[in-house]
């Protein structure tokens, strides 16, 4: 039998430890022959294959990123997709396909499941929004290295009298956000469920003045936005799934705490 595996979205640490897993498992307990898919659906798609096997698979559990490299191909939204794919794992003698992605990656992966080809679904989500899973993996790293971050710069902070913004991922949950504010001692934490008030925000940090506190440390997530407002946006762009390139909500915020100051 021979399995492909593939990645697909954003980045999360730890997706070469899954493709490692993927592929020391299936070679040496079930005999299984893996191939590599190039750039997630976009691979299947265009027939972008390479074969793994156990030297190709040694030395990359502490890399980053994915060694296959990922993309965000919807399959569904390219002209006969969904046959393609089928015609292409078919002819790579592909029997099933280990998907390690987030909700658009796995929501293709139930589609092309019902249309015959066998899938299996590996929940990679930093964000930490898929449900039925009590973790996903990526998030607790994305959350020591941020409540870390919050650690090195508390010292800066409180030296030069500053205002310290950490825009941390989260598009739509403030998991990353709420748990490293927690862990690392932010004084404002913000985060997509709860639209925020600006002028609360610089009340909050004037208040904090006045009892002496002359530093404050803000973490935000990137899907924040003001009340009444729309999302801070990097790219008015959007993705084969329909996502509009989130990001700037902290340099948003920063202008806004130093423009009540002027």
């Amino acid at each position: 039998m021979r399995v492909g595996v593939l990645s697909g979205g954003g980045d999360a640490p730890g997706i070469n430890a899954v493709i490692r897993a993927v592929v020391r498992k299936g070679i040496q307990h079930y005999g299984y022959g893996i191939i590599g898919i190039r750039d997630g659906w976009h691979g299947v798609l265009e027939g972008e294959f390479l074969p793994l096997d156990l030297k190709s698979a040694s030395g990359i559990l502490p890399r980053g990123g994915s060694i296959l490299g990922t993309s965000r191909t919807n399959p569904f939204k390219h002209e006969k997709g969904p046959e393609k794919i089928i015609k292409n794992a078919k002819e790579a003698g592909m029997e099933a396909v280990v998907a390690i992605g987030g909700d658009d990656t796995l929501s293709v992966a139930h589609k092309m499941g019902e249309l015959g080809l066998k899938c299996v679904g590996v929940p990679k989500t930093i964000d930490n929004d898929l449900v039925g899973t009590d973790y996903t993996f990526g998030f607790n790293t994305a959350v020591a290295i941020a409540t870390e971050a919050l650690d090195r710069i508390h010292t800066t902070a409180e030296t030069h009298h500053r205002v310290m913004i950490l825009e941390v991922m989260g598009r739509y949950t403030g998991w990353i956000a709420l748990e490293a504010g927690l862990a690392g001692g932010a004084d404002v934490i913000l985060i997509p469920e709860k639209p925020f008030d600006i002028d609360e925000v610089c009340e909050y940090i004037k208040r904090r003045q006045e009892r002496g506190r002359n530093f404050s440390i803000i973490v935000v997530a990137e899907g924040s936005k003001p009340k009444g407002g729309a999302e801070i946006v990097y790219s008015e762009s959007i993705d084969e799934f329909g996502h509009i390139r989130l990001g700037g909500v902290g340099y948003y915020l920063g202008k806004e705490i130093e423009n009540a100051w002027v």
